[in-house]
């Protein structure tokens, strides 16, 4: 999706495309799948990769974005990254390397994704007393983090908004006599199945009415588009640490 996004864009030019060593792909043209060519061979070594490179985007695992980002950094090469499931200490490296160069990290990339979490925030505000706070999202079976970084991000938004703490007040599972719902708290729960690409649903449920605000992904496209904006932001930044909300001036 990210290299059909780029080879479509007239202001985007693919300069390298990167997968693992043993990936049967290496060596091949980025873009063989679209039955056309690029002229990038997907490479396995990133600074080769790299080396014609304003922007890297990058959808991996934490450990694979930390290292990527040392070597983004040793080359002066922007971030835009869309991996989840990053530790306090891991994100706490990735504010330190944005001090040298550009970088654009967010949970999800989608533009209408990243309006909804704007949504919550005026809802939170407004239904802050009566209101309990539900979360739910469903994703493919392949998904391997849970909530996902998107329904966390949901959650951060709502209780920055609430002036609360998620770490103290989020809520993940819930089993046998769990007692009276605290109504401070925020509830998550999670779907995993089949090939859905991303639901997310908040759920305010006061008395006598509820609010649902739900955002639905049908394709990975939105994620790709939301990525090049990202990048095109960061042509005009020379160091620190964004999100969408910069990118989308939603602040």
């Amino acid at each position: 999706m990210l290299i059909e996004a780029v080879q479509q864009a007239d202001d985007c030019v693919l300069a390298g495309a990167l997968d693992r060593a043993e990936a049967d792909s290496i060596g091949s043209d980025a873009a063989a799948f679209l039955g056309t060519a690029s002229g990038v061979r997907i490479a396995s070594d990133l600074r080769v990769g790299l080396q014609n490179a304003q922007v890297l985007i990058d959808f991996t695992r934490p450990e694979g974005t930390l290292a990527h980002l040392v070597v983004c950094r040793e080359l002066g090469v922007q971030a835009v990254i869309g991996t989840t499931g990053f530790t306090d200490a891991q994100k706490a490296q990735i504010a330190e390397i944005a001090r040298d160069i550009a970088i654009v990290m967010a949970p999800n990339m989608s533009v209408g994704v990243n309006v909804t979490f704007k949504l919550l925030e005026m809802a939170a505000q407004a239904l802050s007393n009566g209101y309990d706070i539900e979360i739910i999202e469903a994703h493919h079976r392949h998904k391997i983090d849970a909530p996902s970084g998107t329904a966390l991000k949901m959650g951060e938004v709502i209780a920055d908004a609430l002036g609360r703490d998620l770490k103290a007040c989020a809520v993940y599972s819930r089993e046998g006599i769990t007692g009276e719902r605290d109504p401070s708290t925020i509830g998550f729960s999670s779907i995993r199945g089949g090939d859905i690409v991303g639901d997310h649903t908040v759920l305010f449920a006061g008395t006598g009415e509820r609010i649902e605000i739900t955002h639905k992904s049908a394709s990975r496209t939105t994620y790709a588009q939301g990525s090049l904006r990202a990048a095109r932001f960061l042509g005009t930044q020379r160091a620190g640490l964004f999100d969408m909300f910069d990118v989308l001036g939603l602040r």
